[in-house]
Order: C-alpha cells, then sequence, then structure tokens
C-alpha cells in the first residue's frame, strides 16, 4: 500500500513509460558517473598484489595497440601465448573478483580511445539487441572503433550465441573489445546452462580476447557489510514531505509488476532524471523472472546513484535463498550489495 503523505508532490515510477529510439539508447551506452574520470594515470595498483600492476600494463600497451608481454596474460582458456599471437587478438579480458579496479580500468579505457566507441553492461548489449533486433543493434554498432563490455556473463544458451555473433560481426570490420567479470571465461554458463553443448560458442567467444587476471580485496566491502537501511512507513511519510523534485514513490509489488511491461533496455530512461525512489513494503521474491527485472532495474539506479528508501522486508534479504544458492547467484550478490549502497545514500529523518 502506498501512503498518501506527500503523494501528490511526488512522482510515481509505475506511471513512467519511457518509450526511447536507438539514438536514445545508445546516449547512455558511456560509464557510470563514478567513473566519468577515471583514467589509466589515477588508477592506484595496491603493491601487495602485483597482478594489479600487470593488468595496468596490459591495458596500456592495449590502449596504445601494442602487444601484451607481461606474464600474467593468457588465453580465456588459460593457455599462455606468445607476445605475437596476442597481438592479433581484438579484445581484453579483466578477470577478477569483486572491487579490485577491473571497472575503473575498463571505463579509463574507454575514455582514453579516440573515435565512436561504446561503454554498457553485458546486459545492457543483450537489452540493445533485445530492443533493435540483431541486425538492428548491428547495423548501429557497425563500425564503432571500441566496444567495452563490463560485468561480461553468460545467463543462457540464447545469450551465448548471439554475443558471440554480434562481437565476431563487429571485429570483422575492425572494433576492438575489452570486457570485465567475476566469473574466469572458462566458467561462463556454468550452473545456467549446459555450457558443454555450447562450447563452440564460448570458444567463439574466448579467441577474441586474452585474459588478464587481476588478484586484490574488494575496496567497496563496506557495501557489502551489514543491512540495507530499512524505514518504517511513517519514516518513509517525512521522508517524502521533505522531498524535492525527482523522487518518486510506490508499492514495491507495484512496481515489481510494472518491470515487466517495459523492456529491460529502457529502464535506464524509466530512472533518467531520479535522485531518490522510495518503496513500500518490500516482500521476499520468489519468482525468478520478477528477481532478474529487479536487478537489471538496481543496475541503472546504482549507474545513476538514486537513492533508495524502502519499508518492509530489508533489501538485501528480498532474494530467497533458492535464488541466492543456484546460477544466477552472483548477479543477486552485485544486486544486493549495490541496494545496500543505495539505501545508505538516504538521510534518516529520526525515530
Amino acid at each position: 500500500m502506498v501512503h498518501s503523505t506527500s503523494q501528490s508532490a511526488l512522482g510515481r515510477l509505475v506511471e513512467r513509460n519511457p518509450e526511447m529510439s536507438a539514438a536514445d539508447l545508445l546516449e547512455y551506452f558511456h560509464p557510470p558517473a563514478q567513473f566519468a574520470h577515471a583514467s589509466l594515470d589515477n588508477y592506484v595498483p595496491d603493491d601487495r598484489y602485483p597482478s594489479q600492476q600487470e593488468a595496468l600494463v596490459a591495458v596500456q600497451q592495449f590502449a596504445v595497440g601494442g602487444t601484451f608481454r607481461n606474464g600474467g596474460a593468457k588465453s580465456w582458456f588459460g593457455k599462455a601465448k606468445t607476445s605475437a599471437s596476442t597481438a592479433e587478438r581484438p579484445g581484453i579480458y579483466l578477470d577478477g573478483g569483486f572491487g579490485v579496479g577491473k571497472t575503473h580500468l575498463l571505463a579509463a579505457l574507454w575514455h582514453s580511445t579516440p573515435g565512436r566507441t561504446y561503454y554498457g553492461t553485458f546486459i545492457e548489449y543483450t537489452a540493445l539487441v533485445g530492443a533493435l533486433g540483431y541486425r538492428g543493434a548491428v547495423e548501429h554498432l557497425k563500425g564503432a572503433d571500441f566496444l567495452a563490455i563490463d560485468e561480461f556473463e553468460l545467463d543462457d544458451p540464447g545469450d551465448t550465441m548471439v554475443m558471440s555473433r554480434l562481437l565476431g560481426e563487429l571485429v570483422a570490420t575492425g572494433t576492438r573489445l575489452a570486457a570485465t567479470s567475476n566469473t574466469p571465461p572458462n566458467a561462463l554458463g556454468e550452473g545456467r546452462f549446459a555450457a558443454e553443448d555450447f562450447l563452440r560458442e564460448i570458444t567463439a567467444l574466448s579467441d577474441k580476447f586474452l585474459t588478464v587476471r587481476i588478484e586484490g580485496e574488494d575496496y567497496r566491502k563496506r557495501d557489502f557489510d551489514g543491512h540495507a537501511v530499512s524505514f518504517t512507513a511513517d519514516q518513509l511519510d517525512r521522508i517524502a514531505s521533505h522531498s524535492a523534485q525527482g523522487v518518486t514513490r510506490d508499492s514495491f509489488e507495484q512496481v515489481v509488476n510494472h518491470l515487466r511491461l517495459i523492456h529491460p533496455s529502457r529502464f535506464v530512461g524509466l530512472v533518467r532524471d531520479l535522485a531518490m525512489v522510495i518503496l513500500d513494503d518490500v516482500h521476499v521474491l520468489h519468482d525468478q523472472a520478477q528477481a532478474l527485472r529487479l536487478v537489471a532495474l538496481v543496475d541503472r539506479l546504482y549507474d545513476q546513484q538514486v537513492a533508495i528508501a524502502a519499508s518492509g522486508v530489508a533489501l538485501d534479504e528480498v532474494f530467497d535463498d533458492t535464488m541466492l544458492s543456484g546460477g544466477y547467484r552472483k548477479k543477486y550478490l552485485r544486486a544486493t550489495s549495490r541496494m545496500i549502497a543505495l539505501s545508505r545514500l538516504v538521510e534518516s529523518p529520526g525515530a
């Protein structure tokens, strides 16, 4: 139930249904605001983990079109390559855990690459294909000098084959690639589908990239600790009454239902110009389709640093145990950490 206090002054997420052209969608294919100033000069490797310095060197070499000379460079399937063979690979793949600086390096590479460039998450690229159709996506991306793909993850056979084919066509016309993931390349698709049945497609993707492993501790670990901030209905009323423009208020259930009516490629338009979303009566999700749509929404909220104020179940407990132990576990953990961080952007209204 949505409470009425100051509701007339607030917008509603469920009343937003953005229409976005291909040009509108591609306009958002750039690094999120927190990486707007990322550069190779302001990436600070942790001396305790030499692979971070090695990764920086590898990215610097890739940025100028050079070969990879550091010993950490391997193919996706672990075989060391010579400098001559690595020079032929049009892509670099940064493999490591959460918060070791992969996205910083990817954004820095995007900023330092001249020409026509695009930056998006894996989900955004597959959503773009869904919105424009395969051929439409190829036509709009063809001729790009560089594609950056963050959070590379193969969730189903369709995505595997589509991305393999798409990247193959783009590379054939001279596009260079860079990707990040916290999933080792030979484990992409593990737990989600019979990966061995799609080895040809996975291998076709792997042949386009050189892997650079980055070790280290998660510098954002504080965002994973503890729980998301949760408010009472009265506290949300007070938050709403002191809110300026750019704030929406809806019931969690209504938002979850609304997301199924909007293509994920347009979620970026759904949250455009928002400063905060208020969600009443959050509850645990048991439907995987609903959960994955929420993950996609949270990614867009996080990119725009839109705060979340919520009542009911804490946001870090919204995915049930079955989901957290299944094939999409890493997606849900990423979304959980981001919801914790976004909930902490809300100033407490007091008791």
